[in-house]
C-alpha cells in the first residue's frame, strides 16, 4: 500500500513539476517578447510563436527525459541527489524571472509551487527550509532594487506574499506531518502483535519478500530461526491464558535482547518467534540461536518448576539463503524442517537443516539428472498430500544414519541405507489422499492399497541406473522377521539386511510420530516396543544395537 501510495504521489507531482516548467517557460518567453517588442510587427509575432514553440517543446522534452529517468530502478541510490537538483534549477529559474521583472508579483508566486511540491515529498521541515530560502530570495531582490518609490511600494506588498508563504508552508507541512505521523501509527499496528509487541506473522512474509530479494542483489547471506516453546500448552493448562501471555511477552524480550536492533523479530504463531538475522550465515545464526535457547532455559518464569524439565525451554530451527535454500519458501520450510527435527530430540535444543538431496544431485550420472528432479518434485507432491510424510523423511534419514554409524556398516552401505531413507516412501504418490490422511483405521481393502506404495516406489526409481542398489531397501522395508510382511513374505535372513535396518528405524519413527488415528508414543514407550516386537517384527540383534543408540542418545539428543 505505500508503494502505491508513492508511487501515485509521484505521478502527481510530476504533473506539477511538467506545469512548472511550463509555466516558468512562458513566463521568461514573456519578458524576453517584451524587451523585442517596442515596434510590434507580425514578422516579430511569428517569430516569437516560433520561438515559443522551440523553447517549451526543448524545456518539456528535458523534463520528461529527466522525470523517467528519476523513475528508473538504477537511479534509486541517487534519487534525492536528482530531486535536490532539480530544486534548485527550478529556484534559480523564478529567482532569474523575479530579479529581472521585481515589480512583476505574479512571478514570485512560482515559488509556491516549488514549496508545495517538496513538502509534499520531504515533509515539514524541508518544505520550511524552501519557503525560508525564498522569502530570502525576494527580500534580497527587494532591497537590491529599493531604490525609487515604486520599489518601495513592491516591498510593502512582498512582506504579504512572504507571510502567505510561509504560512501556507506551516499549516501544508504540519498537516502533512500529522498525516505522516497517523500513517505510520496505523501500519504500526497492522504489522505489530498487539501482546509481545514484536511483529507480526504478515509481516513475516511481507518482510521476507523485500530482504531476499534484497540479498540475492547484494549477494549477502539470510539466515532464518523457528523459535517454538516446549509443552506450552501444559503451562497454560496449569496457570491460565493470562499467566501464559505474561510467558510469550518475557520470551519476545529476550529474543529482542539477544539479536542485533536491525534483526527483524516476529510472533509466527501462537507460541512460536521467528527472528530474521541479515547478512549473517547459518554458522553465526546457530551461535545466536544457542544463545537464545540457554537465557531463555536460565530465566526465572512463575511456575516453571511444575513443569517436566523443571524449567521453561525452546526448541529452535535454524536455515540460511543461499546455503540451504533458494528462496522465501524454501528457507521457511528448512527452518520448520530443522525446528521439527529439534522437538523430536526431545526439545530444547538448536537444530540446523539437513537433507540428502544435495548429497544425492552430487553423486548421480548427467543423464540422470533430469529423472532425479521429477522424483524429487514427486517426494514434495507426497509431503502435501501426506501430513505424516511431511518431516518423517528426513528423521528416519537421520536415525539411519546413527544407526548405520552402530552397526559399522562400510561407507558404500550407509549411503545406500541413507539414499533408501530418503526414497522409502515415494511409492505413495499413487496411494489416494483420503487413504493417507484417514482419520480412522484403514479398511482391509485401504490396507491393500496401502500396502502397494513399497512396490510402487521400485517402479519409480527403476529408469534411474545409479538407483540400482537402493532398489531392495525401498522394495523390503516392510517386511517382517517372522515372515508376515509384505510384499512378498519374507522371513529372516531372507530379507536384504540394509532393508531389515530400515524396517526398525521406519517403526520407531513412525510409532513416535503422530498419526490422524492415533496419538504418538512416548519414547520410552516406542523403545519398548521395539524391544518386544525383536524376533518377531525386527532382526532382533540390529534392534538390540539400535535400542543402545537410542538410549546412549538420550542424555545428548532426548
Amino acid at each position: 500500500m505505500e508503494g502505491n501510495r508513492q508511487k501515485r504521489i509521484f505521478e502527481i507531482l510530476s504533473v506539477v513539476k511538467l506545469f512548472t516548467v511550463l509555466i516558468i517557460g512562458i513566463a521568461g518567453l514573456n519578458e524576453y517578447t517584451k524587451s523585442n517588442n517596442a515596434q510590434f510587427s507580425s514578422e516579430i509575432f511569428y517569430y516569437d510563436i516560433f520561438s515559443l514553440s522551440i523553447f517549451l517543446f526543448i524545456m518539456l522534452f528535458s523534463c520528461w527525459l529527466w522525470l523517467g529517468y528519476t523513475s528508473l530502478e538504477n537511479a534509486q541510490k541517487y534519487r534525492n541527489i536528482l530531486y535536490t537538483v532539480e530544486i534548485l534549477i527550478n529556484l534559480l529559474a523564478i529567482t532569474i524571472l523575479v530579479a529581472y521583472s521585481p515589480e512583476i508579483a505574479q512571478y514570485k508566486l512560482l515559488f509556491l509551487l516549488v514549496i508545495i511540491t517538496t513538502i509534499i515529498q520531504y515533509g515539514f521541515k524541508y518544505g520550511m527550509l524552501i519557503s525560508l530560502l525564498s522569502s530570502g530570495i525576494i527580500i534580497t531582490i527587494d532591497l537590491i532594487s529599493i531604490g525609487n518609490t515604486i520599489m518601495n511600494d513592491t516591498f510593502q506588498n512582498d512582506l504579504i506574499v512572504l507571510g502567505i508563504f510561509n504560512l501556507l508552508a506551516w499549516l501544508l507541512g504540519y498537516y502533512e506531518k500529522i498525516e505522516r505521523e497517523h500513517r505510520e501509527y496505523i501500519t504500526q499496528l497492522t504489522i505489530t502483535d498487539g501482546l509481545t509487541e514484536v511483529y507480526n506473522h504478515r509481516h513475516f512474509y511481507d518482510s521476507m519478500k523485500v530482504i531476499l530479494q534484497r540479498a540475492k542483489h547484494a549477494g549477502e547471506p539470510v539466515s532464518l530461526l523457528f523459535i517454538d516453546i516446549d509443552n506450552f500448552k501444559h503451562y497454560n493448562d496449569l496457570f491460565g491464558h493470562q499467566k501464559g501471555d505474561t510467558v510469550l511477552k518475557g520470551i519476545a524480550q529476550i529474543i529482542k535482547e539477544n539479536v542485533r536492533s536491525h534483526d527483524l523479530v516476529f510472533r509466527y504463531g501462537g507460541e512460536e518467534f521467528s527472528v530474521i538475522l541479515q547478512d549473517v550465515c547459518e554458522q553465526v545464526a546457530l551461535v545466536i540461536a544457542e544463545r537464545i535457547r540457554k537465557t531463555i532455559e536460565e530465566t526465572k518464569f512463575e511456575g516453571e518448576e511444575y513443569m517436566q524439565s523443571n524449567s521453561l525451554t525452546v526448541s529452535i530451527g535454524v536455515s540460511s539463503f543461499p546455503e540451504k535454500a533458494q528462496n522465501d519458501t524454501d528457507l521457511v520450510k528448512c527452518a520448520d524442517d530443522a525446528l521439527y527435527r529439534a522437538k523430536f530430540f526431545n526439545k530444547n535444543r538448536v537444530e540446523t537443516y539437513f537433507s540428502i538431496l544435495q548429497e544425492l544431485k552430487d553423486d548421480i550420472k548427467e543423464k540422470d539428472v533430469s529423472l532425479i528432479t521429477s522424483i524429487m518434485t514427486l517426494i514434495s507432491v507426497i509431503n502435501a498430500k501426506d501430513r505424516y510424510t511431511y518431516g518423517h523423511t528426513e528423521r528416519v534419514v537421520m536415525l539411519t544414519q546413527m544407526l548405520g554409524d552402530g552397526l559399522g556398516l562400510s561407507d558404500e552401505d550407509k549411503k545406500t541405507l541413507q539414499y533408501g531413507a530418503y526414497l522409502h516412501d515415494i511409492g505413495k504418490i499413487n496411494i489416494p489422499e483420503e487413504v493417507l490422511n484417514k482419520k480412522m483405521p484403514l479398511t482391509p481393502e485401504e490396507w491393500e492399497i496401502l500396502k502397494q506404495h513399497s512396490s510402487n516406489g521400485v517402479g519409480i526409481i527403476s529408469p534411474v541406473e545409479c538407483l540400482e542398489h537402493v532398489k531392495p531397501v525401498i522394495l523390503h522395508h516392510h517386511e517382517r522377521y517372522d515372515g508376515k510382511g509384505y510384499p512378498h513374505g519374507l522371513k529372516g535372513q531372507e530379507i536384504p539386511y540394509l532393508a531389515r535396518v530400515m524396517t526398525v528405524v521406519d517403526s520407531f519413527d513412525a510409532m513416535s510420530s503422530n498419526r490422524t488415528y492415533r496419538a504418538r508414543k512416548s519414547f520410552d514407550d516406542a523403545i519398548e516396543e521395539i524391544r518386544r516386537c525383536s524376533g518377531t517384527q525386527f532382526d532382533p540383534e540390529i534392534a538390540e544395537v539400535f535400542i543402545n543408540i537410542l538410549l546412549k542418545s538420550k542424555g545428548k539428543f532426548y
